[in-house]
């Protein structure tokens, strides 16, 4: 076989479960953090710097006999919007879907206005995404807003 006609394998296929490909290559441990991979007992698979012609380089994640809830997933977005997941069963891609940022985030991130009402009461926080291009954020309570990129997340 020639050179031309070869291709690689970067990263091992796994049976059952999840991965989270075109991660922005300086977010890839980011998502290894929020989702809590380092914690998990099953195998996990952590890529970055692999080239992309989406988004130049990429990071990708393969957890195998993981899938992840839509509470998860809406947090992720958060950190990552517009990664790919790819549901596997035997070896086979099942389901496959784009992360977008919901318009709305509940409970997810904190928002920096000290004097709002949700850094003062038990109350979970509500976000409207007024600009997902540019991810800003609008506090439902205070009507401060945030960028996505420098949010902490709850």
């Amino acid at each position: 076989m020639n050179k031309s006609n070869k291709k690689e394998i970067l990263v091992a296929a796994i049976k059952n479960g999840t991965v989270i490909d075109h991660i922005p290559t300086d977010k890839t441990f980011d998502v290894v953090n929020l989702l809590c991979l380092s914690q998990e007992t099953s195998p996990v698979t952590i890529g970055f710097n692999y080239p992309s012609t989406k988004i130049g380089k990429k990071g990708i994640i393969k957890i195998s006999d993981r899938f992840f809830s839509d509470a998860e997933i809406s947090r992720l977005s958060v950190v990552a919007p517009n990664v790919v997941l790819s549901i596997i069963h035997d070896y086979e891609i099942v389901e496959k879907k784009t992360v977008v940022t919901p318009d709305e985030l509940r409970g997810i991130v904190r928002c920096n206005n000290p004097k709002c009402i949700t850094n003062n009461e038990p109350m979970a926080t509500v976000f409207h995404v007024v600009d997902k291009a540019h991810g800003i954020l609008h506090c439902h309570y205070c009507d401060k807003e945030q960028d996505i990129d420098k949010v902490e997340l709850l």
